[in-house]
């Protein structure tokens, strides 16, 4: 054999039957391949429950829910009666409570008007070791509205009038 001759039990038909066998052998190769569970895919462990939420549970800067509860309906509460104080708001009340403070309104002004006609204390009290006297003293009041009732304009008082004026008692010894 000469050098650059082929050899004669190699024939055309050969590279078509490599061919053949590569074609095969991939497609046997792909079948196997595709019957292998991805490891993304495979079943993995069901994910872990959260722990069930209860009063003693950490929401959140170390308070316990509790806690948050009731700083919560605290400040709520709060605003709740700045809000009323504000505004006044008026607490519902009942028919029987309506009617007994007007009862008690109506038994006040009563007793203010029954206290405009009592007698002055002088009047109704004796001191004891004093002389009864016939005359009673008349007040500053009861002297205005005299002097009123009789003439239209202030009268003029000097000054020898005013000593000698019937406010003045004479000094007993």
């Amino acid at each position: 054999m000469a050098v650059g001759e082929r050899p004669s039990s190699c024939s055309s038909s050969q590279p078509a039957l490599l061919g053949l066998g590569a074609a095969l052998l991939s497609f046997c190769i792909s079948t196997v391949l595709s019957q292998v569970p991805d490891p993304e895919l495979l079943p993995t462990d069901p994910p872990k429950k959260p722990d069930p939420v209860t009063s003693e549970t950490v929401v959140f800067w170390g308070l316990r829910l509790w806690q948050v509860i009731g700083i919560f309906s605290m400040f709520i509460l709060a605003v709740i009666i700045t809000l009323c104080c504000i505004f006044k708001c008026r607490i519902p009340r009942t028919k029987k409570e309506i009617e007994a403070r007007h009862a008690q309104r109506v038994a006040a002004k009563d007793y203010a008007n029954t206290l405009e006609t009592v007698p002055p204390l002088n009047e109704l009290t004796e001191i004891p070791g004093a002389l009864p006297d016939t005359v009673s003293l008349s007040t500053v009041s009861e002297q205005v509205q005299a002097r009123s009732a009789s003439s239209s304009q202030l009268p003029v008082v000097r000054e020898e009038e005013e000593l000698t004026g019937p406010l003045t008692q004479p000094e007993t010894g």
